[in-house]
This record gives C-alpha cells, sequence and structure tokens, in this order.
C-alpha cells in the first residue's frame, strides 16, 4: 500500500524524536537528512547497474538494519556512510555528521538503542521509496523540503539561515521567467545558495531542465544542497563549498567571472564581514565598477552587484534584501542611484515582515532585467507586506498570495494599494529612494467618526458609497435598505435594525448572485468531475493540481463581490489537507477502498480513500437514521436520570446514600436499598424514587444494548459493502461524495462570510448613529436628575 505523503513527513519528523536532547535542530538535522538519504538511494538504485548513484556491497540501508541492537552500531554506520560516499565522490558530503559522537547520541546502551530506534523508524515498510514515488511527482524532495523548513523553525533565529521559505523561492522561481527556457544548456546560478531551495524551485519551472551552479560557504550547509540536488533528480548539479564574494569559484578561463542565463539568491542580511578576504577598492573582478564599494560593514549591495556581474547581457535574475536597501543614504543611495539609472531593476516586491528563519525584519525581492535595460522607463512595484497567515511564532505565505503576487507581476497590473509602475521620472524627483510606502499607499481606509450624524442620526453617504463592491452586485437593495431624508449626504436606514439581515438574504438580487456562483461552481464540477474520475496509477498529482486550481481561478476571475484568489485558496487548503493524499494513494495503487485499523483504536477501522462515513451516508443512510433515533431515545432516558439525581441529590439526599466511592449510582446499590426499604411503610415515597430510578437504569441499559447490536449489523453490511464495491462505485464516493461535497462546502462558506460582512457593516453604521447626541444628552440629564433626587434623600447635596 501506497504511503500518504502526510503521513511519509510525520513518519521522518518521528525520527527527530530519538535525537532530541543530545543536539539541538541545526545539528541533529544532518542525522536525520543523511539516514533520509541512504534509505532513498538504497531503496532506488541498490543492485541496479547503470544508475546515477551506486550502492556498493557494505555500503547501503539493509547493512544499517543489520547493526540494530549491536554495540558497535555508531562505527559501523560510519563505515557504511563512508563506503557510500567513496563510491559516489560524496565525501564531505554524505559523511559530515559522526554517528559514534557519544556527546550528542549518549554512550554505552543509550547510544545503542538510540541509533536502533533511528534505523527502525527508516526500516518501516511504509518508508519503502522505491514503491512510493508518483511519476514525475518529487514526493521524497517534498519530504526534505518539510524537514528542511522545521528544522529551521526549531533552530532559531542564529541558524535557521540555510533554508529559504518555499513560498518565497516560488515566487522568485516564477518572476525570473525561467520557464521560457529553451534548453538544458541554459544556466541557473545561486551565489548563496545555502540547501539549494531557492535553485530547485527555479529549475522546477523550466519544462526541458536547466543547468544548476551554486556556491555556499558554509560546510554542512554546502553538503545539504549536495544531497538535496541528488533528492530531486539533479545529480549533475555544480555545488561549490567557498565565500562567493572572495573566491568566486565559477569563472570563465582568462579569470573572469562566469555568466548566468539566471540567477536568485537569499544571501545573509546586513553581513558586516562581507569584505573579509579581498579589497573591494581593487576587485579584480570588477563588481562595483561604475556603481560604488558597499559600506565596509554592510553586505548587501555587494552581494546585489556580485549577481548583476554574474548574469548575462540578456540575464535575468531575483535577490531578496532586507528593505534598507530601498532607502539608505550615503555610499548605498549613490549605488542604488547607478543602479537604476543602468536601468537593471524590472521590479521591486515588498514582503511581509517575519518570514525568514535567520532574522524578522521585512524585506523584498529586488527583480533584475538585463534584456530590457536600455529601454526602461519604469520600475514595477508591489507591495505584498499585507498578504501572509500567522504560522507559530512566524508569517507565512498564502497560496493566493504567491498567486496573486505572481499574476500581477507578470501581467504588470495596475491594482490600487498592491502595485503599480512607478516611472523612472517620478523615482528621480524621490532622489532615488525606492522605499515602497512612498509610490504606494497600502493603508486601510480610517473608519472616520461623522460628528453632524452623531449630532442629527441618519448615515453619511461617504460610508454607504464605501460598499460600492455590493451596490454593483445589488444595485436596487440600496435602495431597499435606504431612504433619502431631509439632510444633503445623509440617508435613512428604512428598515428596522433587527430585519437587516432578513432583508438582504432574501432580497431577488443576493438570491440570483447566490444563484450565479452556484452556476460557476457546477459548470467548474461538470467541467472537472470526468478528468478526476479518470486519474490512476501513474497520475502526477501536482500536474492535477495545477490544472484543477488554475481552472477554478479562471472561472470566478470575472466574478464581482467574490475575491477567485479567496476561492483559489479554499481550493488549495482542501488540497493540502486532504485530497493531496488521495491523489497520490490514487496514483501509487488506483481507486482502492481498503479498510485498516484506526491507530490508538481497539477494534475500530476505516479507509483513508473512502472514509466510512461515506459509505453509510450513500448506501445506509436510513440504519444511520435509526441509530441516530435509539441515541435520542437513550439521551432522553438519561436526562430523567439526572433530572432525579438533581432533586435528590446533596446534604440528605436520598440518592447519596447508594453513590459508589467515586460518586457514581450503581445498579447494585439501588436494587440493595429497594430490598432494605421495601417493607418500611414510612420509607414509601422513597422507595417509589428508588423504583422509579431503577426502571430507568434498565431502560437505559436496553437502549444503549439496542444501539450497540444496531452499530454491530451496519458495521457487519459496511464491510460487506466496502467488499462489493466496484471501481466507478469508489470513483462516486470520492469525487462527488468527498472532493466535491467539500469544495462546493467551502464555496458556500466564502459567500456567506461575503454577506456577514455587508449586514455587519450596516448594522455597525445604523447602531453607531441610531440615536443622535441631544436624545443622547437629554437622557443623561434625566437619570443625573432622578439621581441627584435620591442622593438629596439620602442626605447628600451637591
Amino acid at each position: 500500500m501506497a504511503i500518504k505523503k502526510s503521513e511519509l513527513y510525520s513518519s521522518l519528523w518521528k525520527s527527530c524524536d530519538e535525537l532530541r536532547g543530545g543536539m539541538d535542530a541545526s545539528q541533529y538535522k544532518d542525522y536525520v537528512l543523511v539516514l533520509l538519504f541512504v534509505k532513498y538511494v538504497s531503496d532506488k538504485y541498490a543492485g541496479k547497474a547503470d544508475a546515477p548513484i551506486l550502492v556498493p556491497e557494505g555500503g547501503g540501508f539493509k547493512d544499517m538494519v543489520a547493526l540494530k541492537g549491536k554495540k558497535e552500531i555508531g562505527d559501523s554506520i560510519n563505515t557504511i556512510i563512508k563506503k557510500l560516499a567513496e563510491a559516489n565522490g560524496l565525501k564531505g558530503v554524505i559523511d559530515v555528521a559522526d554517528f559514534n559522537d557519544d556527546d550528542k547520541l549518549g554512550k554505552g546502551k543509550e547510544m545503542v538503542d538510540r541509533l536502533t530506534n533511528l534505523v527502525g523508524i527508516f526500516e518501516n515498510e511504509s518508508l519503502n521509496f522505491s514503491k512510493n514515488k508518483a511519476d514525475g511527482d518529487d514526493i521524497l524532495g517534498d519530504a526534505y523540503e518539510y524537514l528542511m523548513r522545521h528544522f529551521a523553525t526549531e533552530s532559531g533565529k542564529s541558524k535557521g539561515q540555510f533554508y529559504t521559505p518555499a513560498e518565497v523561492s516560488r515566487i522568485l522561481a516564477k518572476v525570473i521567467g525561467i520557464n521560457q527556457a529553451k534548453s538544458q544548456e541554459q544556466t541557473i546560478y545561486d551565489p548563496t545558495c545555502g540547501s539549494g531551495s531557492l535553485l530547485l524551485k527555479a529549475a522546477d519551472e523550466t519544462e526541458h531542465g536547466v543547468t544548476i551552479y551554486g556556491q555556499e560557504m558554509d560546510n554542512a550547509t554546502a553538503a545539504l544542497a549536495k544531497m538535496n540536488m541528488i533528492l530531486h533528480n539533479n545529480p549533475t548539479a555544480v555545488i561549490w563549498k567557498d565565500n562567493t564574494l572572495s573566491k568566486p569559484y565559477f569563472k570563465n578561463q582568462d579569470g573572469t567571472l562566469k555568466t548566468f542565463d539566471f540567477a536568485v539568491a537569499n544571501p545573509p542580511f546586513s553581513n558586516k564581514a562581507w569584505s573579509n578576504g579581498f579589497d573591494p577598492a581593487n576587485d579584480q573582478y570588477e563588481r562595483f565598477k561604475g556603481y560604488g564599494i558597499p559600506p565596509k560593514k554592510n553586505g548587501d549591495y555587494a552581494f546585489l552587484l556580485h549577481m548583476i556581474r554574474s548574469l548575462k547581457s540578456k540575464g535575468k535574475g531575483a535577490i531578496i534584501l532586507p528593505h534598507g536597501v530601498l532607502f539608505r543614504g550615503n555610499a548605498e543611495a549613490e549605488i542604488r542611484r547607478n543602479i537604476i539609472r543602468k536601468g537593471f531593476i524590472k521590479g521591486i516586491i515588498g514582503l511581509p515582515a517575519n518570514l525568514f528563519y535567520g532574522t524578522g525584519i521585512p524585506a523584498c525581492i529586488i527583480v533584475l532585467d538585463k534584456e530590457n535595460a536600455e529601454s526602461r522607463r519604469g520600475i514595477f512595484m508591489i507591495d505584498a507586506s499585507k498578504g501572509f497567515v500567522k504560522d507559530g511564532n512566524k508569517n507565512r505565505l498564502r497560496e493566493q498570495d504567491i498567486h496573486k503576487i505572481v499574476d500581477v507581476f507578470n501581467k504588470q497590473t495596475e491594482l490600487p494599494k498592491f502595485a503599480r509602475m512607478v516611472s523612472l521620472d517620478e523615482i528621480e524627483r524621490n532622489e532615488y529612494n525606492l522605499n515602497i510606502p512612498r509610490y504606494i499607499d497600502s493603508q486601510e481606509a480610517e473608519d472616520i467618526q461623522d460628528i453632524e450624524a452623531h449630532l442629527f442620526a441618519d448615515i453619511p453617504n461617504r460610508d454607504i458609497d464605501d460598499m460600492e463592491n455590493y451596490w454593483k452586485v445589488y444595485p436596487s437593495l440600496k435602495d431597499v435598505l435606504f431612504t433619502r431624508n431631509q439632510r444633503e449626504g445623509y440617508l435613512k436606514l428604512k428598515i428596522p435594525q433587527g430585519e437587516i439581515k432578513h432583508t438582504i438574504f432574501s432580497h431577488p438580487e443576493f438570491v440570483s448572485y447566490i444563484q450565479e456562483v452556484n452556476a460557476v461552481f457546477s459548470k467548474w464540477q461538470e467541467k472537472n468531475i470526468p478528468l478526476l474520475k479518470n486519474l490512476g496509477i501513474g497520475t502526477r498529482p501536482k500536474k492535477v493540481i495545477h490544472d484543477l486550481s488554475e481552472d477554478i481561478l479562471q472561472s470566478f476571475a470575472d466574478k464581482n463581490l467574490i475575491d477567485k484568489y479567496d476561492v483559489y485558496q479554499h481550493f488549495m487548503t482542501y488540497w493540502m489537507e486532504t485530497m493531496q493524499d488521495d491523489v497520490y494513494l490514487i496514483a501509487a495503487d488506483g481507486w482502492k477502498a481498503e479498510l485498516s485499523p484506526v491507530r490508538g483504536k481497539k477494534d475500530e477501522w476505516d479507509s483513508d480513500l473512502v472514509p466510512k462515513q461515506l459509505v453509510i451516508n450513500r448506501y445506509f443512510a436510513a440504519e444511520q437514521e435509526a441509530i441516530k433515533q435509539l441515541e435520542t431515545d437513550r439521551d432522553a432516558i438519561t436526562r430523567q436520570m439526572e433530572e432525579i439525581e438533581e432533586e435528590h441529590s446533596g446534604e440528605e439526599g436520598l440518592l447519596d446514600e447508594v453513590r459508589t466511592d467515586r460518586g457514581k449510582i450503581s445498579k447494585g446499590n439501588v436494587q440493595k436499598r429497594i430490598k432494605e426499604i421495601r417493607n418500611d411503610a414510612d420509607a414509601a415515597e422513597e422507595l417509589k424514587v428508588f423504583e422509579g430510578y431503577l426502571k430507568l437504569i434498565e431502560k437505559e441499559a436496553d437502549a444503549s444494548r439496542k444501539i450497540k447490536d444496531a452499530q454491530m449489523t451496519l458495521d457487519k453490511k459496511v464491510i460487506t459493502r466496502y467488499k462489493a464495491l466496484t471501481e466507478d462505485e469508489v470513483k462516486t464516493l470520492v469525487v462527488d461524495d468527498k472532493w466535491m461535497a467539500a469544495i462546493c462546502q467551502d464555496i458556500k462558506s466564502e459567500m456567506e462570510r461575503i454577506s456577514r460582512r455587508l449586514t455587519r457593516r450596516i448594522n455597525e453604521l445604523a447602531e453607531r448613529y441610531a440615536v443622535p447626541m441631544p436624545v443622547l444628552k437629554t437622557k443623561v440629564d434625566e437619570l443625573e436628575t432622578k439621581v441627584n433626587r435620591h442622593l438629596e434623600k439620602m442626605g447628600f447635596a451637591f
């Protein structure tokens, strides 16, 4: 059975639990990722001729399994990794972690147990990577990315810089135009490549592939990048370990810097030691010539100028830098002016704060384009600082944020408060200051209190006009809700405030719009249900989600009021939470509704692809309803018992005598008490209570038995039905009853959110200006007079 992506992630993350305590995340990632690498190449290539990775005898994962429980396990794992490294030219790449380090892994039995458990996690059959890869989809690469993100989160501020958030990497990859690359011979370069995530995201955008080059100063991080390239099926990528600024590795035969078609980078922000190892004033690569030398204690522009120098004459690139590069003065202002005048900056994208693991400060993406530099007359700016979601102690871009940024940038679409083309003349008038708020006011309009409305009541036209996007869709609703009064510039609420929601939701234009949205979704369903039911073994899940999501985005593109990117986000969220796992299962095993035990729940079973409830809903609705009625009847009996308990509990309460040490009323104690008082004439009332309560106990037990029997009967029917399900029936259950039902509900919830927002705003305005100030003052005066009278009667006078 194929492994679900979410289970793969959790299984790998569980392996980290064996290592926590002896080291921090920045260290134990080296152990986990090396084992992941060894397991992957062993599963994929062991015993195969002409494989890109040779798994030598005594150098594979099976050799690690044979060491479980042995006292020499740590040293022997090092030997296995050494053999694999030597056979593939990976010395210094996969052998950086010492599996015999007792300071980190414990001594004696502690080390043996820890490493045995760690190997055991990777030994799990569900992690057999030779069976778990959908054609064209990099499941292992995605798992690697998942681990890197979590390692960065746990590593904290000082040690998380090896990883660029995947969401940001995708933006860079999509705005440099690398999807237009025509052949594998075209090149991409990252001068500060970290673990290589930026390079790989960019390479993923190409149809024909691209040749990858990267340089990274940190030894362990450079090793991560090399492993990452192999796990992402880019074994020919060249990753070099050294300082890019002082010792750039990629050069031409004449000693000049090699240039590339594309470049991406996320260099360390504001590096104070950037000039160590060379003299910027006499830079042999002439990176600063014609621009100026960056400040001694801030290397942001050093990396930007290195990228510019490393691009071909028609090269394109993108670099992540702190916002300060857009407006800082002195030497940086001069460099900025010279770069702008050369026309190399195509655009600037302002990102939300706190996205990156090494810092919380806001950053921006500077997009470079040499090809059209001479004719460039402006810089396209985007303020995307407001679009994100909180994710733990960091912020994270949502799918809709990424798509909107990329769409708007690539189409150069101007949107109020979000994006505009800023002419070079305007930038020059601002002394080449590129601070985005100078050019884009992204602040939300202030909700202004209207003094005249507070004095004389009624709602200002200005506030009603601010809801113009609603009136475009519901043009006559405005006249139903509001009416003119004698004062110019103000409208009066025509209906009682309590009827606002009903009036909106029952208005013909509102109902018609809901029907239009439903029709759009129905059309999308009709188009895509057949495609989904045609999925099968070998399906490429990433292509599936790309085609579906783009189509739903396009379907809602022309609808007013509902934001197509909000609909897109709902769909992508459902994909990531549920549908993705399902499609990967189908891609591996086909449309199989296999039952399996539910973890942690005895005698319970279910199916990942076709949850039990779907089968019950479609085939056994009557039986399920009968069980619900039995439960309702039992609950009614339980409530009667609770009422008697409440009436006869407390001090000297009748039922306190029959409670157990745990405070429960037992049937045996009740029967015993009845026997004791049956012939006592003075206890007739008490006997009546106990006999009534006993009958309820028996009725409740009988009701519970009926429920249990009915449930067992239903379970047997469901199991029998599962075995008889045809492939077409499975497709109907999954596509129609599971996927489409959930997506439809999400779109309905989006419409409800939009509608509630209108209702809430009108209620807010109506309440705000309902009572004019003079009336309020009169009421206050009346109340003050009453209070003073009471005080006088009490002997107090003011």
